[in-house]
């Protein structure tokens, strides 16, 4: 796992608002081996790293450094997971659909922060 992991973990957890504590009771474990994990003295097992990860509500690869993509809201994890399982030619119709509705805000956000 990266180096990263224990950053992540100690970022998200105090954005979240959450103690040591109450990752470690959820997990069934001390807060000493979090606070292990956040200093990166300690490398959780995968299945391990995987419930902290469900803990906080974040993705593993999140945790774990293969992506600076934060996912919080779970209706957009949905959404991707359903956009996989749909048909080739319908996915690259709804992809092109959002790339333009995506360009459209990011172009009026612009013109908001030029204008302000």
């Amino acid at each position: 796992m990266s180096t990263d992991f224990g950053t992540r973990l100690k970022t998200v957890r105090e954005e979240k608002g959450l103690k040591r504590e109450d990752i470690a009771q959820q997990l069934g474990t001390s807060s000493a081996i979090i606070g292990r994990y956040e200093r990166n003295e300690r490398t959780p097992s995968v299945d391990i790293a995987k419930n902290i990860a469900e803990v906080l509500e974040v993705s593993l690869d999140y945790l774990v450094g293969d992506t600076t993509v934060l996912l919080k809201d779970k209706k957009m994890l949905y959404r991707l997971e359903v956009l996989q399982k749909v048909n080739p030619a319908y996915k690259e119709r709804i992809l092109y659909m959002l790339d333009v509705m995506l360009k459209d805000a990011h172009s009026n956000s612009l013109e908001e922060k030029l204008a302000g």
